[in-house]
């Protein structure tokens, strides 16, 4: 014990663990200094807002910014956004991070994908439409045709032409949908519009359930008849 009391107190001892202290202190200072270097730390940038804009675009609003871009997820697709449009991004903007970050980004399909026609024979306007919205579909024109059964759909219509239930149709497309106008081809007395007013006269027709035809006028500018009327809701 003794002669390990004095080893530790002799001057070959006390110079060997000094030098040793230093060395262990050097090589752990100079590591942090080099992890400190190599990670950037305390160094950070702001993640600027990719959202609406188109993915071509990215790479050169992104140079000289210190940032990668990759998609992450390409197969969403929203009826009110047009195709290759950043949705999402991961960082979030406004976030602090480090340079050479990568981002990624969720955006809208370009192609956008195949749905059926669904059966809405028979089925009403209201039901219609909240069927077709749920298969992405929007509803375009309201036409009515003489059918007993009122608002209910008589047949689908898309570019002019019907189309049948089962039928592949692009997502997003405008479907015209054909109503019965509940009277059918019902006849009805056409009334007398003789000396009443245009208001008074357009006023009874539908009351009739006519349309008018052409308005003829005399040589004072005064309504005289209706050429023609058509029977209609």
């Amino acid at each position: 014990m003794k002669k390990l009391f004095k080893f530790i107190c002799s001057r070959v001892f006390v110079i060997n663990f000094t030098l040793a202290t230093l060395l262990i202190f050097v090589i752990l200072f100079g590591t942090y200094k080099w992890l400190n270097g190599y990670t950037n730390h305390g160094e950070t940038i702001t993640v600027p807002d990719l959202k609406g804009m188109k993915f071509k675009e990215l790479e050169a609003f992104l140079e000289g910014k210190s940032f990668q871009v990759k998609v992450a997820d390409s197969s969403v697709f929203i009826l009110d956004k047009p195709p290759g449009v950043v949705i999402d991004q991961d960082p979030a903007p406004n976030m602090n991070v480090k340079e050479g970050r990568t981002i990624y980004v969720t955006v809208t399909r370009t192609v956008p994908p195949q749905v059926k026609i669904p059966n809405l024979i028979d089925v009403s306007q209201r039901q219609a439409e909240a069927i077709l919205a749920s298969y992405g579909l929007k509803v375009g024109q309201i036409i009515y045709k003489p059918d007993l059964a009122k608002n209910a759909v008589l047949s689908l219509m898309f570019n002019g032409a019907e189309i049948k239930a089962g039928a592949d149709i692009t997502k997003g497309a405008v479907i015209d949908l054909v109503l019965g106008d509940g009277i059918g081809n019902t006849e009805v007395e056409v009334p007398s519009l003789k000396g009443l007013t245009v208001d008074e006269a357009l006023f009874v027709l539908q009351g009739s359930s006519l349309n008018p035809g052409a308005m003829v006028y005399d040589e004072c500018g005064r309504f005289s008849s209706s050429k023609s009327v058509s029977s209609g809701s």
